[in-house]
Protein backbone atom coordinates (compact mmCIF):
# COMPACT_ATOMS: atom_id res chain seq x y z
CA UNK A 1 0.00 0.00 0.00
CA UNK A 2 1.16 3.33 -0.82
CA UNK A 3 1.71 6.67 1.12
CA UNK A 4 0.67 10.27 0.76
CA UNK A 5 3.98 12.26 2.40
CA UNK A 6 1.97 15.48 3.14
CA UNK A 7 4.44 18.72 3.29
CA UNK A 8 3.31 21.65 4.82
CA UNK A 9 4.48 24.63 6.89
CA UNK A 10 3.65 28.36 7.36
CA UNK A 11 3.73 30.60 4.43
CA UNK A 12 7.20 31.71 3.46
CA UNK A 13 8.44 28.51 5.58
CA UNK A 14 10.28 27.15 2.44
CA UNK A 15 7.99 24.53 1.83
CA UNK A 16 7.41 24.83 -1.76
CA UNK A 17 11.14 24.84 -2.61
CA UNK A 18 11.68 21.75 -0.35
CA UNK A 19 8.64 20.31 -1.94
CA UNK A 20 10.17 20.84 -5.40
CA UNK A 21 13.65 19.58 -4.50
CA UNK A 22 12.00 16.49 -2.95
CA UNK A 23 9.86 15.58 -6.24
CA UNK A 24 13.68 15.62 -7.92
CA UNK A 25 15.14 13.44 -5.16
CA UNK A 26 12.70 11.36 -5.55
CA UNK A 27 11.20 10.81 -9.37
CA UNK A 28 9.17 8.04 -8.37
CA UNK A 29 6.70 9.60 -6.42
CA UNK A 30 3.88 10.96 -8.24
CA UNK A 31 2.21 14.31 -7.41
CA UNK A 32 -1.38 15.55 -5.86
CA UNK A 33 -2.36 18.71 -7.69
CA UNK A 34 -4.54 20.56 -5.44
CA UNK A 35 -7.13 23.18 -6.94
CA UNK A 36 -7.85 26.34 -6.01
CA UNK A 37 -10.49 29.35 -7.04
CA UNK A 38 -8.29 31.81 -6.46
CA UNK A 39 -6.05 33.71 -9.41
CA UNK A 40 -2.96 32.66 -10.65
CA UNK A 41 0.16 34.36 -9.46
CA UNK A 42 2.91 35.19 -11.73
CA UNK A 43 5.49 31.73 -12.78
CA UNK A 44 2.65 30.16 -11.92
CA UNK A 45 1.31 27.20 -13.94
CA UNK A 46 -2.03 25.64 -14.21
CA UNK A 47 -1.39 22.09 -13.39
CA UNK A 48 1.80 22.36 -11.33
CA UNK A 49 0.88 24.68 -8.55
CA UNK A 50 -2.43 23.93 -8.55
CA UNK A 51 -5.43 23.06 -10.92
CA UNK A 52 -6.72 27.13 -11.47
CA UNK A 53 -10.47 26.77 -11.58
CA UNK A 54 -13.53 29.02 -12.01
CA UNK A 55 -16.25 28.80 -9.31
CA UNK A 56 -18.76 27.07 -11.88
CA UNK A 57 -15.84 24.21 -11.85
CA UNK A 58 -16.27 24.09 -8.19
CA UNK A 59 -19.69 24.16 -8.01
CA UNK A 60 -19.65 21.10 -10.47
CA UNK A 61 -17.08 19.05 -8.18
CA UNK A 62 -19.04 19.70 -4.88
CA UNK A 63 -22.42 19.02 -6.20
CA UNK A 64 -20.83 15.23 -7.59
CA UNK A 65 -19.25 14.63 -3.96
CA UNK A 66 -16.00 14.55 -5.22
CA UNK A 67 -14.37 16.95 -2.90
CA UNK A 68 -12.56 15.22 -0.27
CA UNK A 69 -11.41 18.27 1.93
CA UNK A 70 -12.23 22.04 1.43
CA UNK A 71 -11.04 25.38 2.87
CA UNK A 72 -12.22 28.91 2.54
CA UNK A 73 -10.46 32.24 3.28
CA UNK A 74 -12.71 34.92 3.08
CA UNK A 75 -9.36 37.27 1.37
CA UNK A 76 -8.89 41.03 0.57
CA UNK A 77 -9.92 40.23 -3.16
CA UNK A 78 -12.95 37.36 -2.37
CA UNK A 79 -13.00 34.33 -1.25
CA UNK A 80 -10.85 31.90 -2.44
CA UNK A 81 -11.46 28.14 -2.26
CA UNK A 82 -8.57 25.49 -1.77
CA UNK A 83 -9.62 21.94 -2.39
CA UNK A 84 -8.27 18.12 -2.65
CA UNK A 85 -10.85 16.06 -5.68
CA UNK A 86 -11.29 12.52 -5.46
CA UNK A 87 -10.44 12.78 -9.47
CA UNK A 88 -8.38 9.49 -10.13
CA UNK A 89 -4.98 11.14 -9.30
CA UNK A 90 -4.89 9.19 -5.95
CA UNK A 91 -4.34 5.27 -6.34
CA UNK A 92 -2.90 4.01 -3.07
CA UNK A 93 -2.81 0.37 -3.97
CA UNK A 94 -0.47 1.69 -7.54
CA UNK A 95 1.98 4.25 -5.86
CA UNK A 96 3.76 6.35 -3.43
CA UNK A 97 2.27 10.19 -3.57
CA UNK A 98 3.79 13.84 -2.41
CA UNK A 99 1.16 16.32 -1.28
CA UNK A 100 1.54 20.31 -0.28
CA UNK A 101 -1.18 21.59 1.77
CA UNK A 102 -2.39 22.83 5.01
CA UNK A 103 -2.44 21.58 8.48
CA UNK A 104 -6.33 21.51 7.70
CA UNK A 105 -6.20 19.98 4.87
CA UNK A 106 -3.70 17.52 6.17
CA UNK A 107 -6.38 16.09 8.99
CA UNK A 108 -8.98 16.21 6.16
CA UNK A 109 -6.86 13.87 3.92
CA UNK A 110 -5.49 11.90 6.94
CA UNK A 111 -8.96 11.23 7.51
CA UNK A 112 -10.33 9.88 3.96
CA UNK A 113 -7.37 7.85 3.33
CA UNK A 114 -6.33 6.59 6.90
CA UNK A 115 -3.65 8.05 9.33
CA UNK A 116 -1.21 4.97 8.34
CA UNK A 117 -1.44 6.07 4.79
CA UNK A 118 -0.35 10.15 5.21
CA UNK A 119 2.64 10.88 6.26
CA UNK A 120 2.89 14.29 7.95
CA UNK A 121 6.31 16.32 6.52
CA UNK A 122 6.07 19.81 8.79
CA UNK A 123 8.36 22.65 7.52
CA UNK A 124 8.91 25.41 10.07
CA UNK A 125 11.23 28.58 10.64
CA UNK A 126 11.94 31.47 13.03
CA UNK A 127 8.76 33.87 12.86
CA UNK A 128 11.09 37.00 11.89
CA UNK A 129 12.39 34.89 9.29
CA UNK A 130 9.38 33.98 7.60
CA UNK A 131 8.19 37.44 7.24
CA UNK A 132 11.51 38.89 5.63
CA UNK A 133 11.36 36.55 3.10
CA UNK A 134 7.93 36.80 2.80
CA UNK A 135 7.92 40.58 1.87
CA UNK A 136 10.93 39.89 -0.56
CA UNK A 137 8.87 37.48 -2.34
CA UNK A 138 5.73 39.60 -2.76
CA UNK A 139 8.04 42.93 -3.16
CA UNK A 140 9.21 41.28 -7.20
CA UNK A 141 5.36 40.58 -7.69
CA UNK A 142 3.91 43.10 -10.67
CA UNK A 143 1.20 43.87 -8.26
CA UNK A 144 2.16 42.85 -4.81
CA UNK A 145 -0.75 42.38 -2.58
CA UNK A 146 0.40 43.22 1.00
CA UNK A 147 -2.44 43.30 2.71
CA UNK A 148 -2.91 39.95 1.36
CA UNK A 149 0.12 38.87 2.61
CA UNK A 150 -0.01 40.18 6.27
CA UNK A 151 -3.46 38.71 6.11
CA UNK A 152 -2.18 35.06 5.58
CA UNK A 153 0.66 35.30 7.73
CA UNK A 154 -1.12 36.24 10.29
CA UNK A 155 -3.89 33.36 9.70
CA UNK A 156 -0.93 31.11 9.52
CA UNK A 157 0.05 31.86 13.37
CA UNK A 158 -3.55 30.54 14.28
CA UNK A 159 -3.64 27.60 11.97
CA UNK A 160 -0.22 26.38 12.84
CA UNK A 161 -0.78 27.31 17.01
CA UNK A 162 1.16 24.71 19.01
CA UNK A 163 -2.62 23.64 19.84
CA UNK A 164 -3.50 22.95 16.38
CA UNK A 165 -0.13 21.12 15.77
CA UNK A 166 -0.76 18.43 18.94
CA UNK A 167 -4.37 17.89 17.94
CA UNK A 168 -3.35 16.96 14.68
CA UNK A 169 -0.29 14.48 15.53
CA UNK A 170 2.54 16.60 14.02
CA UNK A 171 5.16 15.71 16.30
CA UNK A 172 8.24 15.64 14.27
CA UNK A 173 9.34 18.98 12.67
CA UNK A 174 12.25 20.43 9.74
CA UNK A 175 13.41 23.24 10.63
CA UNK A 176 14.76 25.22 7.66
CA UNK A 177 17.30 27.25 8.83
CA UNK A 178 20.19 25.51 5.78
CA UNK A 179 18.04 24.12 3.37
CA UNK A 180 20.72 21.62 2.41
CA UNK A 181 20.49 20.22 5.91
CA UNK A 182 16.85 20.03 5.99
CA UNK A 183 16.51 18.43 2.71
CA UNK A 184 19.03 15.81 3.94
CA UNK A 185 16.42 14.91 7.10
CA UNK A 186 14.00 14.81 5.16
CA UNK A 187 15.47 12.04 3.35
CA UNK A 188 16.77 10.44 5.66
CA UNK A 189 12.48 10.60 6.96
CA UNK A 190 11.61 9.68 3.52
CA UNK A 191 13.61 6.60 3.20
CA UNK A 192 11.76 4.80 6.22
CA UNK A 193 8.62 4.70 4.76
CA UNK A 194 9.29 3.59 1.30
Amino acid sequence: MGKIFYFMGKSSSGKDTIFQRMQKEFPQMRTIILYTTRPIRENEQDGREYFFVEEETFVCLKDSGKIIELREYDTMHGVWRYFTVDDGQIRLAENDYFVIGTLESYVNVRKYFGEENVIPIYVEVETGERLSRALLRERVQETPKYAELCRRFLADEEDFSEENLKKSGIGKRFENEDIEKCIEEITLHLQEYI
